[in-house]
């Protein structure tokens, strides 16, 4: 993950060349795997979320486009910040028949030291990232992030915060690096932790909480049934669309810029061949017209990463969070 902090950017991309040698004698390659029962695709949040409905989505159009041979099952395991379902794939090592769609939560609770980290599992592909969109209601005092940081550092905790679906994710992240930035001590903020970013959007609309930073595609209907209001979005610049008008951090004086990922894993001890058939599936996946269709609509961006350009972006992050997770005092103590 190079770039500005926590700005989700690819990697360069570099080509070795190979000389295939033609040999009579050549050693058989090694035999192709496909998953020969159902697959389950696991989400660490409850229905409603956003990695749900993405999971969703990629079950319809492995079904459509028959790139998984078996069904795909979607099952919610939300808990932890994803514990609970990095923990259950954990406990099936050399498994191809289950994945986990998720953010870089393995990341943040190898931080932490909370359940399974992500070198204790296999990561096969991020498939997507979006960014945080930091909403009130409609009828909020609130008129910008500016605003809100100014009554911020009047009272730290005059804001309840809705997060989902853990304290350090990157909801978290995209308030709290914007109060680091501010010089305001983000271990201060009034956070209350939901299960969902519907359940937290609930609790907004309901007055429980005064605002909720989210994934942008899931403020696409209430913005539009004049619900809420965005006042800021965690993007390196603005959007397009329904977005189009709301300001990015950057633009209000701090320069936090968070990307949330959709990425999957799958448990430890996957065979070269199980690792490969995932890794193609995935990238035809993403090469669907559905996805990218579902991309557009939910203001994703198309940043497929696998194998070891994946895995030098996980310790790149690593490497990025922990500072901000430490002055949170969620990373583990030494």
């Amino acid at each position: 993950m190079a770039g500005p902090i926590f700005h989700s950017v690819l990697a360069a991309r570099t080509c070795a060349g190979a000389c295939l040698l033609l040999l009579p004698q050549a050693a058989p390659a090694q035999s192709a795997w496909k998953p020969d029962r159902p697959v389950e695709i696991i989400v660490t949040c409850q229905p409603g979320c956003g990695p749900d409905i993405a999971a969703r989505t990629i079950q319809k159009i492995w079904q459509d486009h028959r790139i998984v041979p078996v069904p795909g099952v979607v099952v919610n395991k939300a808990g932890g910040g994803g514990a609970v379902a990095y923990s259950y794939i954990h406990q099936k090592p050399g498994d191809g028949h289950a994945i986990v769609l998720s953010g870089a939560g393995a990341v943040v609770n190898s931080i932490m030291g909370r359940g399974v980290g992500y070198r204790e599992i296999t990561p096969l592909a991020m498939m997507a990232a979006e960014y945080v969109g930091i909403a009130v209601r409609a009828d909020s005092p609130f008129k910008s992030g500016r605003e809100l940081l100014d009554a911020l550092k009047k009272d730290p905790q005059a804001v309840v915060f809705g997060i989902s679906n853990s304290l350090g994710n990157a909801n978290h992240q995209a308030v709290a690096l914007a109060l680091k930035l501010e010089g305001l001590p983000p271990g201060k903020a009034r956070n209350v932790v939901f299960q969902s970013g519907a359940n937290s959007i609930a609790a907004l609309l309901g007055g429980h909480v005064q605002a909720v930073p989210a994934s942008i595609g899931l403020w696409v209907s209430p913005v539009k049934a004049g619900q809420v209001r965005l006042i800021a979005v965690s993007a390196p610049q603005r959007l397009g669309g329904e977005f189009a008008q709301v300001p990015t951090w950057r633009e209000q004086g701090v320069d936090a810029v968070v990307s949330v990922w959709r990425m999957i894993t799958a448990p430890p001890g996957l065979t070269p061949a199980q690792a490969a058939f995932w890794r193609d599936a995935l990238k035809r996946t993403t090469e669907s017209p559905e996805w990218k269709r579902d991309l557009e609509v939910n203001y994703q961006s198309d940043e497929f990463l696998a194998g070891a350009e994946l895995d030098r972006a996980l310790d790149a992050l690593y490497a990025q969070l922990k500072p901000l997770l430490t002055e949170l005092d969620l990373a583990k103590k030494p």
